[in-house]
């Protein structure tokens, strides 16, 4: 049974980790296993996604609002074509990146692969394109990469920034449309979770935990969104790569001498 505690801290972490490019899966495999929860359920995992899905839709009610308004604008078809490359792989190798990601095999390869990516987004010559020059080819790439992130410790707000740079956006507009970019990828992760719910054998979780567990989620995914756009105006990606190397590298050494 999932402690208040216990659902605290995996609230905060994935409230946090889901739009810091530091891998929000990578970390909750992390924390399941500090925890000693390494079987914990698919119900855990969708009141979490449910949390930071709560808080973008909060930070983006304006553009949501726009979507509803003109559900077939530009600004639709953006998210659409974004969202397709993370669907198709999804329903071709999702039984594969389970299995991966249950094992846990990869993870330190996975945190430092990251790494690299935003190190080298970071290093090219800085954009300038904002929202309103995003093209339909710019959304098919940065969703290319938003698909690679299905690995557990692969980060998709990572992955979908470092893509937005290398397409030329400015940072807080690379950001911007990740996190933007991530609310259909929730919502359709919650919606695949909770039919693999119905089908299966669920853990049960307190309906205490499950409140502290969603709502922390929710609070600090809000907190990180914010504070992430903000951060990007002015300062580097290099420090999030410097610590997913240096966490990567841990989990490698600790694999390889069987303390992990």
């Amino acid at each position: 049974m999932l402690s208040k505690i216990e659902a605290f801290f995996l609230g905060i972490i994935q409230g946090i980790t889901e739009f810091l490019p530091i891998s929000s899966t990578g970390h909750l495999y992390l924390g399941r296993h500090l925890f000693g929860l390494d079987e914990a359920g698919l119900f855990l995992d969708t009141m979490l996604h449910i949390g930071t899905l709560l808080a973008v839709l909060v930070v983006y009610k304006n553009e949501l609002w726009q979507i509803i308004r003109q559900p077939f604008g530009k600004l639709s078809m953006l998210l659409v074509i974004g969202t397709i490359p993370a669907v198709v792989v999804g329903l071709l190798f999702s039984d594969l990146f389970d299995s991966i990601s249950k094992s846990g095999i990869t993870i330190g390869w996975e945190f430092i692969v990251t790494g690299l990516i935003l190190w080298f987004s970071d290093s090219i010559k800085k954009g300038a394109k904002k929202m309103d020059s995003i093209s339909y080819g710019d959304a098919l790439f940065i969703g290319s990469f938003q698909a690679a992130a299905i690995f557990p410790a692969v980060s998709r707000s990572g992955l979908t920034i470092a893509a937005g740079l290398i397409r030329k956006l400015d940072r807080e507009t690379a950001a911007y449309f990740s996190f933007l970019l991530s609310i259909p990828t929730i919502a359709g992760g919650i919606v695949l979770q909770f039919g693999e719910m119905l089908s299966g054998h669920t853990d049960a979780i307190s309906l205490s935990s499950m409140f502290i567990a969603t709502l922390t989620s929710a609070i600090f995914g809000y907190i990180a969104v914010v504070w992430m756009i903000n951060f990007l105006k002015k300062r580097s990606l290099k420090i999030f790569a410097v610590y997913v190397w240096i966490l990567g590298l841990t989990i490698l050494v600790m694999q390889m001498t069987g303390i992990f």
